[in-house]
C-alpha cells in the first residue's frame, strides 16, 4: 500500500511538473498590422499568411481597411506582368479547385477567399495563429485616422466627427461597445499619427481609453521620425505618457508594425513586410492571452533586435540582448521626472545587459535599444535595427 502510494504521489507530481512546463512563458513574435487584397494590399491573403509563418512569425492580424474579409469580394488583377505573374502563382499553389475565378475581355477576375475559409490552412496549436481585425479609417478634411481593431467579431462601421479629437473618440467608443457587448476582449491601437501630419500628442492626450500607439510603422508616408516642426511617434509617445500619467490615466504602450501593403515590389518607396513587429510573453497562442499579455505591458516591440529578457523588478529595469556575433548594442534609459514636460535619456550602456533603477520620483523609465545591424530593407535608407521596452512605472 505505501508503496503504491508513493507511484500515485510521484505520478501527480510528475503532471504537476508537465502543467507547470506547458504554462511556461515565452516571446510569441506578431505583426498587427497587414493589408490585402481585401482592400489596398497587392497580395492573396493566403500568400501572405504562408510567408509571415514560413518567416517565424507566431501571429498576425489581417487589418484591411473597413472590412473583416468576410461575405463575396472579386478582385480584379491588374494587367502588369507583375501581378498577372503572382496570380498563375497562387493558381498553382492553391489549384483550380480552390480558386475562383474568371477571365474575359476586361481582365483576370478572382473571388476572394474569406478569413473563415483560410484560416484554417495555416492556424496550428502554438504554431500559429490568425486574428480577425479591422483598420478602421476615417478621414477629416484630408487627414487620416486610421484605428487598429483586433479581435474584433464583426464589422466595425467608422464613426465621424467634426474634429480630429471626436473622431478618434468616436471610433475608440466603438470599439469598445462591440467588445462589451460581445465580451470579446478588442485590442484597438491608434495607428501611424504622423500620416499626413493628421494627430498631434496634444490631441491624443484629450483622448479616453487609448492604450496603444505606433511608434514605429513600415509604411513609408507615415513619417515615424517627424520633420522640422513635426514631432517624431517617438517623442509623442513620451508626452502623451506624461500627460496621462499626471491625469491619472493608464499607460499608453507603444507598438512596432508593418503596415504591409506590397508583396511583389521592394524597397524603402514600398510598403513591405518584416519592417516591424512586436514580442509578446505570453502562457500560451491565443487570443485571450497575447491580449492580456498586451494590456498588461508584457511586450516589447521591435525592428531586428531580440531581447531574451525584459525585467522590472524594485524598480530596476534589466534588459538582456539576444546577441548576434559581430553587432554591437547600446542600451538608452529614457526617463520623464514628475515635474518635467519632456523626457531625457539619463543612462546609455554598451554591451548586451544592460540595468537602471528608476527613482520613484519619476513617472516612468523605458529602454530603447539600438544596434549596429543595418537593417534589410529599411523602413528609410540606413536605419540600423532597433527596439522599445514598454514604460514601467515606479513601484510603491
Amino acid at each position: 500500500m505505501k508503496a503504491a502510494s508513493l507511484l500515485l504521489l510521484s505520478f501527480v507530481l510528475f503532471l504537476s511538473t508537465l502543467a507547470s512546463v506547458a504554462q511556461e512563458e515565452r516571446y510569441y513574435k506578431g505583426n498587427l498590422h497587414t493589408h490585402s487584397y481585401w482592400s489596398d494590399g497587392d497580395e492573396f491573403p493566403e500568400m501572405i499568411m504562408q510567408w509571415y509563418k514560413n518567416k517565424g512569425y507566431d501571429f498576425v492580424a489581417l487589418s484591411d481597411h473597413n472590412t473583416i474579409a468576410e461575405g463575396e469580394k472579386w478582385k480584379t488583377i491588374p494587367k502588369d506582368s507583375l501581378y498577372q505573374d503572382a496570380f498563375r502563382q497562387y493558381l498553382e499553389k492553391y489549384g483550380e479547385d480552390w480558386v475562383k475565378y474568371r477571365q474575359d475581355s476586361t481582365g483576370t477576375h478572382v473571388k476572394l477567399k474569406a478569413l473563415s475559409e483560410f484560416r484554417t490552412l495555416f492556424e496550428e496549436e502554438e504554431k500559429f495563429l490568425i486574428f480577425r481585425a479591422e483598420e478602421v479609417t476615417s478621414y477629416l478634411e484630408g487627414k487620416a485616422v486610421h484605428i487598429g481593431a483586433i479581435n474584433v467579431q464583426e464589422y466595425i462601421e467608422p464613426r465621424e466627427g467634426s474634429t480630429i479629437v471626436e473622431l478618434i473618440q468616436n471610433n475608440i467608443d466603438a470599439i469598445r461597445e462591440q467588445s462589451e457587448r460581445t465580451g470579446e476582449p478588442i485590442l484597438q491601437h491608434l495607428n501611424h499619427p504622423n500620416f499626413t501630419y493628421a494627430i498631434t500628442a496634444e490631441d491624443i492626450i484629450q483622448i479616453d481609453g487609448e492604450r496603444f500607439f505606433e511608434v514605429f510603422n513600415g509604411h513609408p508616408y507615415v513619417n515615424n521620425y517627424g520633420d522640422s516642426i513635426h514631432d517624431s511617434t517617438e517623442k509623442i509617445w513620451d508626452q502623451v505618457n506624461i500627460a496621462y500619467l499626471n491625469t491619472g490615466k493608464p499607460i499608453m504602450y507603444g507598438l512596432a508594425t508593418d503596415d504591409s501593403h506590397h508583396y511583389h515590389k521592394f524597397g524603402s518607396k514600398y510598403s513591405n513586410a518584416g519592417r516591424g513587429w512586436v514580442m509578446v510573453k505570453s502562457d500560451k497562442l491565443h487570443p485571450h492571452s497575447l491580449m492580456e499579455a498586451m494590456e498588461s505591458g508584457d511586450f516589447y516591440s521591435t525592428t531586428g533586435v531580440e531581447l531574451e529578457s525584459v525585467t522590472f523588478e524594485n524598480n530596476i529595469l534589466s534588459v538582456k540582448i539576444k546577441a548576434e556575433e559581430g553587432v554591437t548594442y547600446t542600451t538608452e534609459f529614457i526617463t520623464a521626472h514628475e515635474d518635467d514636460s519632456q523626457t531625457e535619456t539619463v543612462k546609455t550602456i554598451e554591451g548586451t545587459e544592460a540595468a537602471f533603477r528608476l527613482p520613484k520620483d519619476h513617472l516612468f523609465v523605458r529602454a530603447k535599444i539600438t544596434s549596429s545591424k543595418l537593417k534589410e530593407n529599411p523602413y528609410k535608407e540606413g536605419d540600423v535595427e532597433v527596439a522599445w521596452t514598454q514604460p514601467f512605472l515606479p513601484e510603491n
